[in-house]
């Protein structure tokens, strides 16, 4: 009989985190049938839903472990989302080692994986004789960034925004300042502070970095990784892992249908990932530019993000149309579909109809965009969003940037403008046509010997070659 190999995976908190994680160990037990997998779950206040149904739907061989919640009243209310991640972590740490310690009391735990806001949590490997991997959830340019960060603190002195000059990181394109993630454009802030902390703990990683991207995607940053630190820091690309391998069917969903009388390649997709809002200024500006555009669209819509839309929560209000301009939607019946809050996103870029996606640019959107051959128009908005669209629209050539005005906000002449480019003119052909070959790569590197399904089997060979029970 097969000896069963034990490994421990510990995500941080929030649905976003939770998932890139879990399909990471999914897409190793089906190379390796014999690995069981722990999966350590910290959150602030009670799990929120989305991840206690998507837990529900794991095979046997995958545990989730859900720690004792923190208390909210013990962070600040205010505080920034990567802050309270990151809060949220450091105070679940006691737990996570309870949790570890009642795991090893019963086999041996050969591996120790942690998300990148519970790298802390890697200090506990040694004391039970496990190896410790981080998994890098973004792509290879975000973690060139955080291996190079603790240098450029020291060298920089000014706030990164005001640098007259890129930034050149090895094999990675051209960063301005301003583009960098989030929490670096305040140095003074308790978000940059810990951000650098994050980033002064990859390198200690130590026996290597699984990074959800792949060689033929990000090839320059990946070769560039592996030279510079000369196999003292071991990096594995095992991407593109996105949740289309499991997704839910949604064949009724309202959408879908709309989508099915359009005509092919015709429909611009429109959302901003499961965090992202609009102010309602830009959420007006957007409609009117989309109307502006003449072409079709599907648009997720979520409440404003300013006062407007925090009163609309609080009222317990379900419907976000009714912050569209008075008469958008009696408009453009014929041109498109606003649906409220929630799309089934994989099946819409998947969806023969249509042909952009105007995104924030978060990680999983880009892959599931990649994986389906859509081109992008990249709208980010926080986090590591803008990194990401620099990479897409001067890199890879597959995405437009919207141009922002001195006030943050992107006027509807600009959306228009972007929309039809990507959509009808002949910049736009020929981006679809550079993503189409990049759909092909992604689906050539997680095929049997394909360059990431090779990577992942040599890192789970040496789990197994560290025996098991």
């Amino acid at each position: 009989m097969a000896k069963t190999t034990h490994i421990a995976v510990i995500s941080s908190p929030g649905f976003s985190h939770l998932v890139p994680i879990v399909e990471f160990t999914k897409r190793l037990i089906s190379h390796h049938p014999n690995f069981h997998v722990s999966c350590i779950i910290p959150s602030l206040g009670s799990p929120p839903e989305s991840s206690k149904s998507y837990l529900e739907t794991l095979p046997s061989y995958i545990n989730p472990i859900f720690l004792p919640p923190i208390n909210r009243e013990d962070v600040p209310k205010k505080a920034y989302p990567g802050v309270l991640i990151q809060l949220t972590v450091n105070l679940s740490l006691p737990s996570i080692h309870e949790a570890l310690k009642s795991l090893t009391s019963k086999a041996p735990l050969i591996a120790l994986i942690a998300d990148s806001f519970a790298i802390q949590a890697l200090d506990f490997a040694k004391e039970f004789n496990s190896m410790s991997y981080l998994y890098h959830p973004c792509g290879a340019t975000v973690l060139s960034l955080m291996l190079h960060m603790p240098k450029l603190d020291e060298q920089v002195s000014i706030e990164y925004s005001d640098l007259k000059e890129p930034i050149k990181l090895p094999g990675c394109v051209p960063l301005m300042g301003s583009d960098l993630p989030a929490p670096t454009q305040d140095r003074s802030s308790e978000g940059y502070k810990q951000f650098l902390e994050r980033c002064k703990r990859v390198s200690l990683a130590a026996d290597g970095i699984l990074i959800n991207t792949f060689l033929e995607m990000e090839s320059g940053p990946i070769r560039a990784l592996q030279e510079e630190w000369n196999g003292k820091i071991r990096v594995y690309p095992v991407g593109p892992i996105t949740q289309i391998g499991s997704i839910i069917e949604a064949n009724d969903n309202e959408c879908l249908k709309w989508l099915e009388n359009q005509p092919p390649s015709s429909v611009v997709y429109v959302s901003f990932g499961s965090g992202g809002t609009l102010t309602q200024h830009q959420i007006d500006e957007l409609a009117l530019g989309l109307e502006l555009s003449g072409v079709r669209f599907l648009w997720v819509l979520r409440a404003p993000s300013d006062s407007v839309g925090a009163a609309y929560l609080e009222a317990g209000n379900k419907d976000p149309l009714q912050f569209l301009p008075s008469g958008f939607l009696e408009r453009t019946k014929q041109q498109g579909l606003v649906v409220p809050s929630w799309a089934p996103q994989v099946q819409v870029l998947a969806h023969s109809s249509v042909g952009g996606f105007l995104s924030h640019c978060g990680w999983n959107s880009v892959l599931e965009s990649m994986q389906e051959g859509v081109p992008i128009i990249a709208w980010p908005l926080f986090a590591e969003q803008r990194m990401n669209a620099v990479m897409l629209a001067d890199g890879l050539r597959v995405a437009l940037r919207v141009k922002f005005n001195e006030d943050g906000i992107v006027e509807k002449e600009e959306i228009a403008k972007v929309v039809k480019s990507l959509m009808e003119g002949e910049e736009g052909d020929a981006m679809r046509k550079r993503m189409r070959d990049l759909k092909d790569s992604a689906a050539d590197a997680i095929k049997d010997g394909g360059s990431s399904t090779q990577t992942l089997i040599k890192v789970a060979s040496q789990w197994e070659n560290m025996g098991g029970i």
